[in-house]
């Protein structure tokens, strides 16, 4: 079994990625999804689009908890049981957007043999959100850059070249040995693609020894979530981004509003809404700084019928928006 990390701060796309990934190559994957939050996401998403109906991916979901410091044992005790039970040809591993990839290749390392070996990693960077991260977050950005086999820059197709060369230059300073791509891993050939899943690990390039970086991020799961409509929806990531429920930098979920599935996505202060085909049960993610627990479950959480709390936490968001403007 052969394991390939993709790693990426948080909302970089690593789960959109995966999903490509197993569509252009076709190949025997097993997935390992590392959620920050008790509420796992990404492993539905990942069983809702499936490349072939006729292919079922074995996804194993580890919550509450980070692969590379708090549940590594717990990490490499399901790494071993994949291997003697599944079996597959490669097993890809997603570690939670704040965890070094450092640690999470010196886990593995502890656990080669002849049947597990390590493939070169990826870090995805979200171009538009590099600056802040990387300031906000400088040990562990910097750390799954340094790590990286190659880096993948995501979100900026419609960049001006000379940004995209100017992004260029500043991750290849902060990693010298990485391979920088700056075209969308979707433009790649499929010999490319391919070559992702034949490049030996060289081994985990740890940055010189420095104080342990505190990540004080808050994490909140909520499930039996829902939104009278597709315009409360909206109403509701724009107070996301405003700041209304705290300093959220990353949120995502999926939910019934009215007679419709949607599928949102929070990074950095910008969200997006998609259309998606109903799910078991609805639910959703948010990571930040003094999260605004109670308000967010007033929100979504309330049954439809209670209208009055909804309204109420709505015109919070109204008003909100007035006093910005």
């Amino acid at each position: 079994m052969k394991v390939f990390v993709v790693s990426g701060f948080l909302g970089a796309g690593k789960t959109t990625f995966i999903k490509e990934l197993a569509r252009r190559t076709h190949r025997d994957f097993a997935i390992m999804e590392n959620e920050y939050s008790e509420v796992g996401i990404d492993g539905a998403l990942l069983r809702d689009s499936q490349p072939d109906p006729g292919e079922k991916l074995n996804i194993w979901e580890l919550t509450e908890g980070c692969i590379c410091c708090s549940m590594k044992k717990d990490f490499a005790t399901s790494v071993l049981t994949i291997a003697n039970t599944v079996d597959p040809e490669f097993l890809v591993v997603e570690p939670t957007g704040v965890g070094k990839l450092s640690k999470v290749l010196e886990n593995l390392s502890k656990i080669q043999y002849e049947r597990i070996s390590l493939l070169s990693p990826i870090t995805l960077v979200d171009g538009n959100s590099f600056q802040r991260y990387r300031a906000e977050y400088a040990d562990i950005y910097q750390d799954q850059l340094v790590s990286a086999g190659n880096i993948l820059v995501t979100k900026m197709e419609n960049a001006d070249p000379e940004d995209l060369d100017r992004l260029a230059t500043q991750l290849q300073e902060l990693a010298p040995c990485a391979e920088i791509c700056t075209t969308h891993y979707s433009q790649n050939s499929e010999e490319w693609w391919q070559s992702l899943l034949k490049r030996p690990c060289a081994g985990a390039k740890p940055l010189p020894e420095q104080p342990e970086e505190s990540v004080t991020l808050e994490n909140l799961g909520l499930t039996e979530i829902s939104l009278p409509s597709g315009n409360h929806l909206l109403l509701f990531l724009q107070g996301v981004v405003s700041g209304v429920f705290g300093n959220i930098c990353r949120a995502k979920g999926y939910l019934q509003t009215g007679e419709a599935w949607l599928r949102f996505d929070v990074v950095d202060r910008t969200y997006s809404i998609t259309g998606c085909d109903p799910m078991p049960d609805p639910r959703a993610v948010f990571i930040g700084e003094k999260l605004k627990r109670s308000l967010l479950r007033e929100v979504l959480q309330q049954p439809l019928l209670a209208s009055p709390v909804k309204v109420c936490a709505h015109r919070k968001i109204r008003a909100h928006r007035r006093i910005r403007c």
